[in-house]
């Protein structure tokens, strides 16, 4: 019997996943892998911090969990995988089961067989059509060679100024990268906020924090990009504010790389993302396509989603790879699109769907809450975090959750995660047995605290209300007490400044009578978290006041300025 013919096109993450797993379940099998790139097996996530000099060696980006540099020889001599590099595949001829490919060095052209085709081409950066645009000085971050000019900029110490075009993962982190090399640099996003997977108020918080590093410029876009001899001298602005810079980088996302599949006749979505099964088939049985050049369902909504992260494309390596040895014995079922981003000191992320989101997707009958803690005691150096989860009213099902801040991010976004994953509800959540010491957590976890939070507010034990919400009412003038119950020593260092009152808590119920006789009068309490807040709101309703409500999150999730 023949062996196994298999080629994989695309020797990023995904597809040296598929020819590793594939040559693990199967020692016969002929594995060829072609990739259009010098490089293999690339962290491309890790760009930004070699860019921003966490790391000088290169090769880290390409190293094996051992440190051996994944390169042809790599793949030829551990995995007994042919790898050839600095090629492309021109066309696949599905009714021959053939491939075209080109030398891109040496121009030579030649074809090959196969038994089961990989489609791992990837994406490509959106490059807009404004003037100017090809200009010297002009880069994204997505390849190595876009990693190794940056990093060039960035040792030479020559470029003073830089723009960097989109606020999301990328161009954050791309944010973070020059400004490690000294260089002053803006931020243009076109939308009214950063970071678009999470809602407003969190996000404005993430754009005060970046603020204090970088400029930051919102819905305001690129109208060209002006040079003089060929290179990037500024960048003209829609308004037509002209921003002098030696460096632009364009970050405004990617598209999937389906060109090739699409000339071959497979079945590509509107949005241009390959359409897969749930065993990563495309509509031809012996071809697989994975990756950042495909869609997947998103697990919550059931839509197709473009989801383009290092993870799932391991994870989808992983399946696929066995179901070109096995037949179609395991699925990927799909995403919650869990992501994470560095933001200097600072970290934000989200798991499943934010309130927008949700929202858009037909989740009407949701519940919000904002907790802010620190994510391990005081006394063990504790740092903030602030989560913002959305669960369904009826049934108190998790949807998403977004947590910001300098404190362990990662590991609360996990939680989310699984527990979403899981179909975990509120109830289950509160009293989850998650490890506890006080290096690590806070006796409560963080994760749980906020769930008890969102079960107080599903019983009507707690009313809460948003800064946002607050902010509105001191616009509109009305007529409600706005009350600080934190000690004066506290108030006089920082408070939110729009005209509240301050009785500390342990004073409360000795001062009732200061307040309002009216016990319909709207009254909005915080302290720094709002965890005496809440207090200070039992306290009045027990009094009689009927209208109490909490500011969720407290004076350190109030995303404006404050007075000090």
């Amino acid at each position: 019997m023949q062996n196994k013919r298999i080629v994989v096109i695309g020797g990023s993450a995904a597809g040296p996943k598929v020819a590793s797993r594939a040559r693990r379940l199967d020692e016969n099998a002929e594995i060829t892998m072609i990739q259009k790139a010098a490089d293999l097996s690339m962290a491309s996530c890790g760009y930004p911090y070699y860019v921003g000099g966490f790391f000088d060696d290169r090769n880290q980006l390409l190293c094996s969990p051992s440190g051996v540099v994944r390169d042809s020889n790599f793949f030829l001599n551990a995995k007994n995988i042919i790898a050839k590099v600095s090629t492309e595949v021109t066309k696949i001829d599905r009714k021959a089961k053939t491939i075209d490919y080109q030398n891109l060095i040496t121009g030579e052209k030649s074809s090959m067989e196969y038994d089961k085709l990989v489609i791992a081409t990837g994406a490509v950066a959106r490059k807009p059509p404004i003037p100017g645009v090809d200009l010297d000085g002009i880069s994204t971050l997505l390849s190595m060679p876009d990693a190794d000019y940056l990093r060039k900029v960035s040792d030479e110490g020559k470029i003073k100024k830089a723009v960097v075009i989109g606020g999301g993962l990328i161009g954050i982190e791309t944010v973070e990268a020059l400004h490690l090399a000294g260089i002053e640099v803006t931020l243009i996003e076109l939308l009214p906020q950063l970071l678009t997977f999470l809602d407003k108020h969190l996000a404005r918080l993430v754009e005060k924090y970046v603020q204090t590093k970088a400029n930051v410029i919102l819905q305001n876009g690129v109208s060209a990009f002006l040079g003089e001899n060929g290179k990037l001298t500024a960048v003209k602005l829609n308004d037509g504010t002209e921003l002098p810079c030696d460096l632009a980088v364009l970050a405004i996302g990617v598209t999937p790389n389906s060109k090739l599949a699409k000339d071959a006749g497979l079945e590509v979505s509107q949005t241009g993302g390959i359409i897969v099964d749930e065993y990563m088939q495309t509509s031809d049985a012996d071809i697989y396509a994975l990756g950042d050049c495909v869609e997947v369902p998103n697990l919550i909504t059931n839509n197709k989603v473009h989801a383009p992260f290092g993870d799932l494309a391991n994870l989808q390596g992983r399946v696929v790879g066995e179901n070109l040895i096995k037949g179609n014995i395991v699925k990927f079922k799909g995403t919650i699109q869990t992501g994470v981003c560095k933001v200097f000191e600072y970290n934000a992320g989200t798991t499943g769907l934010n309130e927008q989101n949700a929202r858009k997707n037909g989740f009407d009958d949701i519940e919000t809450v904002i907790n802010a803690s620190l994510d391990k005691p005081g006394f063990m150096n504790g740092n903030l975090l602030i989560t913002k989860l959305v669960a369904n009213k009826s049934d108190g099902k998790i949807l998403g959750a977004q947590v910001i801040g300098p404190g362990d991010v990662a590991k609360q976004l996990a939680i989310w995660a699984m527990a979403i994953q899981g179909k975990l509800t509120v109830d289950d959540m509160v009293n989850a047995d998650l490890p506890y010491a006080p290096p690590f957590s806070l006796a409560i976890d963080h994760s749980i605290a906020t769930a008890h939070i969102m079960q107080n507010k599903l019983r009507g034990i707690f009313t809460g209300i948003s800064a946002e919400q607050v902010k509105e009412k001191v616009k509109n003038k009305e007529n409600v007490i706005y009350l600080d119950v934190r000690n004066p020593d506290e108030y006089e260092q920082m408070r939110v400044g729009i005209g509240e009152r301050l009785i500390p808590l342990g004073q409360l119920r000795k001062r009732i009578s200061e307040l309002p006789k009216d016990k319909n009068t709207e009254i909005i309490t915080w302290c720094k978290i709002s965890l005496r807040g809440y207090e200070a709101a039992l306290i009045l309703q027990a009094n009689g006041y009927n209208n109490v409500k909490v500011m969720e999150g407290g004076i350190m999730a109030w995303p404006w300025n404050r007075e000090k």
